[in-house]
């Protein structure tokens, strides 16, 4: 599949044409992002999927709270989020496929399961298993390569916008509303940054980027960009949060 973003975004909209006549335009958007963050979620976990079911089936033979259980798994992730299933989007089958998917995002760690259940992700398998269609949607995902490898956070990034844009599209709304172009994003980091210079080109330095209202992590990730270009420190971490 390409790395362009706007046609990795395209080839994932294209699930609107399996869903044309049994959901409403409005609800597109609903579908395809959480089966893209769904998508993406378990390519960043592939490399440690293994270690972390083998360590879940280990730790919950030993009766220990859940918080001392979630540090185990989070230690054997490598990342901050994890899945204990041993299934992932190609394993679903067709037979018990509603089941199976919910099940599947029942076991993600308690930060990515709020994301779904925001999007009501639920209630949405089961619309599309009535229609017949969920099979079909989940093997048009699983076939999709969303891997860091084939499209790097920042790249991702980019898709996530241009889905919301569509998503706004079909829904009537202004799309400008959801996100910011990425010139202006652009612009606004360099104006935050130009008087920092000489403090960011130091050696050895540690600094958080931290934004409040991150949304998709356009700001972040162009703050990202901009303090690596000016010195290739060892640590620079971005940190935001959002209402939506």
């Amino acid at each position: 599949m390409t790395k362009n973003f706007s046609q990795t975004a395209a080839f994932i909209w294209s699930v609107a044409d399996l869903l044309r006549g049994d959901f409403k335009q409005s609800q597109y958007g609903r579908i395809i992002l959480p089966f893209t963050l769904l998508r993406r979620l378990e390519c960043v976990l592939a490399d440690t999927k293994a270690a972390v079911v083998a360590e879940s089936e280990r730790i919950a033979e030993k009766g220990l709270p859940e918080e001392a259980q979630e540090k185990f798994i989070i230690r054997a992730s490598k990342h901050a989020f994890y899945n204990t299933s041993p299934m992932d989007l190609s394993k679903m089958g067709q037979s018990d496929i509603k089941d199976n998917l919910n099940t599947y995002v029942q076991s993600f760690s308690k930060d990515a399961r709020e994301i779904f259940e925001h999007f009501k992700f639920e209630e949405f398998v089961g619309q599309l298993a009535d229609a017949n269609l969920l099979y079909k949607v989940v093997q048009k995902f699983a076939n999709t390569d969303l891997s860091p490898e084939a499209i790097s956070n920042h790249e991702m990034g980019f898709v996530f916008e241009e889905l919301i844009r569509r998503f706004a599209e079909s829904s009537n709304e202004t799309a400008g509303e959801h996100f910011t172009p990425r010139d202006i994003v652009r612009l606004t980091t360099s104006l935050v940054f130009m008087e920092d210079d000489d403090a960011l080109t130091k050696d050895g330095i540690i600094r958080t980027i931290y934004d409040p209202t991150a949304g998709t992590g356009g700001f972040l990730s162009s703050g990202m960009e901009y303090v690596l270009e000016l010195n290739l420190m060892r640590s620079c971490v971005p940190m935001g949060k959002s209402s939506t």
